[in-house]
């Protein structure tokens, strides 16, 4: 079965839908199960994405991005002083 892949902002979505499912009086599965994800998502995206908004999945998004670039960029530059 192919991986579903969901942005930051369809994340933070679907966790506010399960917690909404949550305090109606369903249990964690059964939010989960009407959301379209398994409970092994939910944890680890409550973990990483839990008290955050949607602008800051976007910043954050955009840090990892930036990390990245520099990451990249030191990496040229280390082997472009080696080489």
């Amino acid at each position: 079965m192919p991986r579903k892949s969901f942005t930051p902002e369809q994340i933070i979505a679907k966790l506010r839908q399960i917690e909404v499912l949550i305090s109606q009086g369903q249990s964690v599965a059964g939010g989960c199960r009407a959301a379209g994800i398994s409970e092994q998502s939910y944890y680890r995206w409550r973990k990483e994405y839990g008290g955050m908004g949607v602008t800051q999945a976007k910043q954050l998004k955009e840090l990892k991005r930036l990390v990245a670039d520099l990451a990249l960029d030191k990496a040229m530059l280390e082997e472009g002083a080696w080489g």
